[in-house]
């Protein structure tokens, strides 16, 4: 969803602000925009498109233009109206005093419009944004709060509903913001002399590392020297100081020729460092747990909400669980969760899986299940976000920031999360020994190092894309835990190719998706390790064979030593040995790298940012 920045300081802001949209701009490209307040002007530049257009805006407008202390950003990714310059953020008040910057959705934007509209007051865009602008200049300019900054914001703020969060700023209070968060994520940071705001931290990473999390519903009040933190209603309120954990390194491509490539090599060290910490020596430990032991002992079903990759981790987190802790695991798509009535009660655990903690469908799950007496065990990479904060208990993954909107190394983190998760379930329960639970920790240990093996892969899915070139479509077949490195693989393709792939249960092949079998047609295959379930594997070669007997091309994912797949792979990409529940880890690694290959022969070399996505999705 839309990335916002705010600066108020003692240097110049418009170059500040540009790089933290920079930085933002994996939340959502379809516009961009700025303002900037100085010699008691306001002056804004926005544009459709990436930044560039943007940029290319500002230099047309010539040195001086955007001079000021103080400014707030926007990149946008498109709910309500076109990407087009009128609809690009920052708005402004009709007086041309007042702009704002917006992420989320103001649900009752229709009746303001129509109130404003009754005003005389003319709108330019088709958003349900435009209307804050408006409001706040309305009650700068009359009533009660006529000329006070903070009590004409507090009063627009408490007439918008939504998941939003607004930044707020006024041509005659130049060194003030204002902004306020309901839902949506805002990090205020503290520098010396200067403050900043951000969707996320690597907004302002360069100038600090001191930040402060503010809870739903807060308001603050910056300046450069200070910041002050308001309830909705006025009241004093408090935020949570907390020091970034990583530096501006990791938000940079550190020689990558994008993001998602070099956090294809960092996935080593994200399934590593969240693996890190939770094994003391004879237990599993999770983090952050106010989930009693009893209480773990005490689940008898687990259910799982996510949306998109975090989905396809925890479809793997069911084979895990079911098969280490024996008690059923529904898998369930976070949007539909609270609308088919699941049944839920005290003995119920449901793991809510996000990356970045916000995601509005699985926050909403989340609070469903906590009103049917549920407890709820979040597994997220972004420390103090909305769903941890709503959640009994938290496992963080440590993959820091990723900036590539098709993601890849937080995948890799969930999947080892939920694992941590799924031992501590059989540690509290007594389906496995203790020298059985060390065991399985072992092999996963092991896993970080194997991982760097399978990054040997990126030449040859490079070659196998270039031999197919740009292809109309493929299809990625697994069985067991193959079956969710198929839908990831999947869907890669689709995010950066923007070609259809799917992802099939192999022994589903012959009960209808067998009929897209043709000549030439490109077909993944995940092959489990014959050293785990033999009968499986056997079942899978058949698959090949059969699809191979149809003229389909076959790319086969295998382990090193399985060569009863050699004579019927196009292509064989190896991946080192290991027990078939940890292959997730392993098998996706290639299929990243072939879609990222296939994406720039389809035309696509901006694989970071994909068209139509933004890499928090903050709305329903």
């Amino acid at each position: 969803m839309c990335g916002i920045v705010g600066y108020v300081g003692k240097q110049q802001a418009l170059g500040i602000a540009l790089e933290a949209l920079r930085r933002m701009e994996y939340r959502g490209y379809d516009s961009s925009g700025i303002a900037v307040l100085g010699n008691d002007r306001l002056n804004v530049a926005k544009r459709a498109g990436k930044l560039q257009n943007l940029e290319d805006k500002i230099a047309e407008m010539g040195p001086g233009a955007m001079a000021g202390t103080t400014a707030i950003g926007h990149t946008r990714w498109a709910t309500h109206g076109r990407p087009t310059d009128e609809n690009a953020h920052p708005h402004v008040s009709f007086d041309g005093k007042a702009a704002i910057v917006h992420n989320g959705i103001i649900e009752n934007f229709a009746p303001l419009r129509e109130q404003l509209e009754r005003d005389g007051v003319q709108m330019v865009s088709d958003t349900d944004s435009e209307v804050a602008a408006h409001l706040l200049a309305k009650a700068y300019n009359e009533g009660e709060t006529a000329g006070d900054f903070k009590a004409a914001s507090l009063s627009v703020l408490n007439r918008l509903e939504g998941a939003f969060t607004v930044l707020f700023t006024h041509a005659d209070h130049p060194d003030t913001i204002i902004a306020a968060r309901r839902s949506t994520p805002l990090i205020v940071g503290v520098g010396d002399g200067e403050m900043f705001l951000g969707s996320d931290v690597a907004a302002f990473i360069e100038y600090t590392k001191d930040a402060v999390e503010l809870e739903s519903d807060s308001v603050v009040v910056m300046t450069k020297d200070s910041y002050e933190v308001l309830n909705f209603d006025g009241t004093p309120s408090e935020g949570k100081p907390f020091t970034i954990d990583w530096d501006l390194e990791a938000a940079e491509k550190g020689g990558f020729d994008s993001f998602m490539m070099k956090e294809i090599y960092e996935q080593p060290a994200a399934v590593r460092d969240t693996l890190a910490g939770h094994w003391d020596g004879q237990r599993v430990v999770l983090d952050e747990n106010t989930i009693s032991e009893r209480d773990l002992q005490s689940f008898d079903q687990v259910f799982v909400v996510a949306c998109g990759s975090a989905y396809h981790s925890g479809l793997a987190a069911k084979y895990a669980i079911e098969h280490w802790v024996r008690i059923p695991v529904q898998i369930e798509v976070a949007s539909e969760f609270r609308y088919r009535d699941p049944v839920l009660d005290e003995r119920t655990l449901v793991l809510a899986i996000s990356q970045s903690g916000e995601t509005a469908d699985t926050l909403e799950a989340v609070r469903h299940a906590k009103t049917q007496g549920a407890k709820v065990l979040a597994v997220c990479n972004t420390n103090g976000s909305q769903i941890p904060r709503e959640s009994d208990a938290v496992l963080y993954t440590h993959a820091g920031p990723e900036i590539g909107v098709a993601s890849t190394k937080a995948f890799l983190a969930q999947v080892a999360a939920n694992y941590i998760v799924g031992l501590a379930l059989a540690q509290a329960k007594g389906t496995k020994y203790p020298d059985e639970i060390r065991a399985i920790w072992d092999e996963l240990e092991a896993i970080p190092a194997k991982i760097e093996e399978a990054l040997s892969s990126h030449d040859q899915a490079q070659q196998i894309a270039s031999t197919l070139g740009a292809v109309p479509t493929m299809l990625f077949l697994g069985r067991g835990v193959g079956f969710p490195i198929a839908l990831e693989g999947a869907l890669k393709l689709k995010e950066l190719a923007y070609i259809h792939a799917e992802g099939f249960a192999a022994g589903e092949l012959k009960h209808g998706p067998i009929a897209l079998i043709e000549d030439d047609l490109p077909v993944v295959v995940i092959v489990p390790s014959p050293r785990g379930l033999p009968q499986l594997h056997s079942k899978i070669v058949s698959n090949i064979q059969e699809i191979r007997a149809r003229g389909a091309k076959t790319i086969v994912i295998a382990e090193e030593g399985d060569t009863s797949v050699e004579p019927y792979a196009n292509w064989l990409i190896r991946i080192p040995q290991s027990p078939t529940i940890m292959q997730p880890l392993l098998a996706t690694v290639p299929l990243q790298f072939l879609a990222a290959f296939i994406a720039r022969e389809c035309g696509n070399d901006d694989i970071d940012k994909p068209r139509n996505l933004a890499k928090s999705v903050t709305v329903e």
